[in-house]
């Protein structure tokens, strides 16, 4: 600091020596000196005070971020030995605590995970000599659906207690219980096949040729594969059933008697053998939740795709997953993901393939399609499990095992365990990793992978959801089932953003710049002082307002009267014009009359009846321009929105954008207004004058030498505005119909960013994904204007350095 400026310079210094002593009048007080210390401090603290925040808020919002593109954590917890020498299936509960194995007959033990207490044995009542064939754990109900040697299907119920002592330690304890046995599935006796005849000798004795005659061969009938769903108005049952080296298809349906009180008892229906539409052997079998349906995979890798329609099957498609593939067509299994839309097939070759229903038009039904190819693994999948509560499922080869995430195409975790894996486990919560080797001890991992939907290709990726025709962007953040897919493509919002701001800026910035140099160059002085606070005050009126006007007052009446805003837009922007050439063919000593700066005087009263007279005629312009033909009848109707459905294809909403863009835009105008009209008047009057002088004239003058000068001021009201526009929130929420579409239609809704935030963040599970995605959509906003505003200002210190010359 120079020692003028110094807090400690004195009041009167001595002059040196041949120089006069500076006089009492030019000498600066102490006071004022440590008032300009103090305040200069203050300033530069609140400056860098300033800094520190931003960078604060932008590493807040990173850190709530980051999390969303981690991918899953999977650790060693325990490990369990298994006495059951073979068992046909296991399972874990939803703590990862007590995990069961079932024997695949009659035995069901529970073990503790973490070996403090000795295995639990329940024993299962089956009749005597009646053997179990075929299994199917349905992990998301407990329930083992069995079915027996003698054609009989019944459900174990596997049920986990927890208890709490009194020192409030967790004690789980398994149950499993036997549902009575019905016979469904009429099974053919062991029947015999005719031997083969062989001629008898000439002379032969009878008993000899009777013990030659060899004895009829026994055909076992087996049911090897079993599978069922239950929706809202029956059950369905399907079934693989060996008889001999031959193999069937069937299936049992029920139908469901309602009373005056709901849901009723399910009755048998009727038996079905749908193996005469399968072209080889049946190998692999599904059956939805909602039992409309059975798909079925052969031996020759083709898969067959039963809808049923009332009490008939139809065979709705028949495909190949991997017809591609030659050498390796084969299915080595098929298995659900949660909620039972799609469906993954793992190939001979390794190969992991998802299909899903979907409707690619209105007219055609729901079949499958291929949505989903991801990495082969080593080898055919030897186990498979889905989540309960996500669309995740687990699966591998050998020591491999992969989790994989469906709707991303992603793998969350893959790794090689170091030892054979025969089954694995997801646990329903989420939350552990079981995994059943060789030697029959099962390892338990603990998961942690909270945001398995999350990623970029989630967030900015065109992604194949269930039961779209085709990939695309969507968001949807939430839904009424406990299956729903969250869609959180973050660019939809990011085109909402866009669209909105764009809407804006193109009506508010020809008026506030226009009305900003006629103010500043061409206005009466004593007007000025008028406007500017008006415009000012204008600034200040609430978004929330300026919403409720535009949902409540301004859409409805507009909605149907577009022509008459088309026509009023192009009277306007005519009009000035024509004025102005009347203007100046006037004899300039009529013009002197009405003295400069009072011509708005005459074109007032001019926007006034153009107005009134393309609010009239805009009935006229749509009988005419804009008529809507009737499909069937031929009819047709003045009618610009029907008009404009049938012509363009797009819809024609109430509330869209284009009522965002006049009331945004009445929000923006203030600010822009403001700060370009001081730009313009501090340029220095003495280039006004100058040239005049020279002989320019008052537009030429403001055109040539008045806006190049303050056109940095000009392009910084610009970039506020712009901020303005895209962080509004209310006027947002209010006037369209925060709908998250794509497209480039001015009469259809949009959601921005800032709407999205303002919407949900309340209703967000606190560090939920969802919660996160929003405040990714917080850290694209702070981005987007970050980078706006640093390119302004670069371009904004070009232009000043272009300038500062003149």
């Amino acid at each position: 600091m120079s020692e003028t400026n110094s807090p400690t310079a004195s009041v009167a210094p001595t002059a040196p020596k041949g120089k006069k002593p500076v006089p009492a009048r030019f000498l600066v007080s102490p006071l004022t000196l440590w008032i300009d210390f103090l305040m200069t401090w203050i300033i530069k603290i609140g400056g860098i005070g300033v800094i520190v925040a931003v960078i604060g808020i932008m590493v807040f919002i990173t850190w709530q971020v980051f999390p969303l593109f981690m991918s899953a954590t999977v650790k060693p917890e325990s490990h369990v030995k298994i006495a059951m020498a073979n068992p046909a299936l296991v399972g874990i509960d939803e703590w990862g605590e007590l995990p069961f194995a079932y024997d695949g007959n009659n035995t069901v033990e529970f073990y503790d995970a973490h070996g403090k207490n000795p295995p639990q044995t329940v024993k299962i009542a089956l009749p005597e000599g009646e053997k179990v064939t075929a299994t199917r754990y349905f992990a998301d109900k407990g329930t083992i659906v069995i079915a027996t040697d003698k054609g009989n299907i019944a459900d174990i119920k596997i049920r986990f207690d927890a208890k709490f002592d009194d020192k409030n330690h967790r004690t789980i304890t398994g149950q499993a219980e036997l549902s009575a046995l019905t016979p469904l599935l009429e099974l053919p006796a062991a029947t015999t096949t005719p031997a083969t005849p062989v001629a008898p000798a000439p002379a032969a004795d009878p008993a000899a040729t009777a013990a030659a005659t060899p004895a009829p061969a026994l055909v076992p009938s087996v049911i090897t594969t079993i599978d069922r769903g239950a929706g809202d108005n029956g059950a369905l049952i399907g079934a693989i059933v060996k008889i001999g080296d031959k193999r069937e298809l069937r299936a049992i349906t029920f139908k469901q008697k309602r009373s005056m009180r709901g849901g009723g008892t399910l009755v048998l229906d009727q038996r079905i053998d749908l193996t005469s539409q399968l072209r080889s052997a049946p190998a692999h079998l599904l059956v939805p939740t909602s039992a409309d349906a059975l798909i079925v995979a052969t031996d020759s890798g083709e898969v067959s795709y039963f809808f049923r329609d009332g009490d008939k099957f139809e065979l709705r498609q028949t495909f190949q997953p991997f017809a591609d593939t030659p050498g390796t067509k084969g299915i080595a299994r098929m298995d659900f993901i949660f909620g039972d839309v799609s469906i993954v097939f793992s190939g001979q070759g390794g190969q992991s393939r998802v299909f899903s229903l979907c409707k690619l038009d209105d007219n055609s039904p729901r079949m499958f399609y291929q949505t989903k190819n991801f990495p082969s693994l080593v080898g055919p999948a030897s186990f498979f499990a889905s989540s309960q509560r996500n669309k995740a499922f687990l699966t591998g080869s050998g020591t491999e095992a992969s989790l994989r995430y469906s709707t991303t195409e992603t793998i969350r975790w893959q790794e090689n365990l170091g030892f054979v894996v025969k089954q694995g486990i997801i646990g329903a919560k989420y939350e552990n990793l079981a995994f059943l080797d060789t030697a029959n001890t099962l390892h338990v991992y603990k998961l942690h992978d909270p945001h398995p939907e999350a990623g970029f290709r989630a967030f900015f990726g065109k992604l194949w959801y269930e039961g779209l025709p085709s990939a695309e962007y969507a968001y949807q953040s939430s839904g009424g089932s406990d299956d729903f897919e969250p869609k959180l493509s973050l660019i939809p919002l990011i085109w909402g953003s866009i669209k909105g701001t764009f809407c804006a800026l193109i009506f508010a910035v020809p008026i506030a710049l226009m009305a900003a140099i006629y103010t500043s160059q061409f206005l009466d002085p004593s007007l000025k002082r008028i406007v500017k606070p008006t415009m000012e005050i204008m600034a200040s009126l609430p978004s929330v307002v300026l919403g409720f006007l535009a949902a409540l007052w301004l859409a409805p009446r507009v909605a149907d009267r577009v022509p008459s805003l088309l026509l009023i837009l192009i009277m306007l922007v005519c009009a000035p014009m024509l004025f102005s050439l009347i203007w100046m063919r006037i004899p300039k000593i009529y013009r002197l009359w009405l003295r400069p700066g009072w011509e708005w005087m005459l074109m007032m009263p001019l926007f006034f009846i153009i107005c009134i007279i393309g609010w009239k005629l805009g009935p006229v312009l749509e009988h005419f321009a804009f008529v809507y033909t009737e499909p069937g009848t031929g009819k047709k109707i003045a009618d610009f929105g029907l008009w404009w459905k049938q012509t363009t294809g797009g819809s024609y909403d109430q509330r869209n954008s284009m009522v965002v863009g006049f009331m945004m835009g009445f929000a923006v105008i203030p600010i822009i207004f403001t700060i370009a009209e001081d730009s313009l008047s501090n340029v220095p009057a003495g280039l006004r004058s100058a040239s005049l002088a020279l002989g320019a004239t008052r537009w030429q003058t403001a055109w040539e030498v008045v806006l190049p000068i303050a056109s940095a001021g000009i392009f910084s009201a610009l970039m506020i505005g712009f901020g303005r526009a895209v962080g509004e929130t209310m006027i947002v929420v209010m006037a369209t119909g925060n709908t998250p579409v794509m497209d480039f239609n001015l009469f259809s809704g949009m959601r921005t960013l800032s709407a999205n935030i303002a919407v949900e963040l309340p209703e967000a599970p606190q560090f939920s994904t969802h919660f996160r995605v929003l405040f990714l959509g917080a850290l694209l906003l702070f981005m987007l204007t970050f980078v706006i505003n640093t390119l302004a200002e670069v371009l904004r210190n070009h232009l000043r350095e272009k300038y500062k010359g003149i």
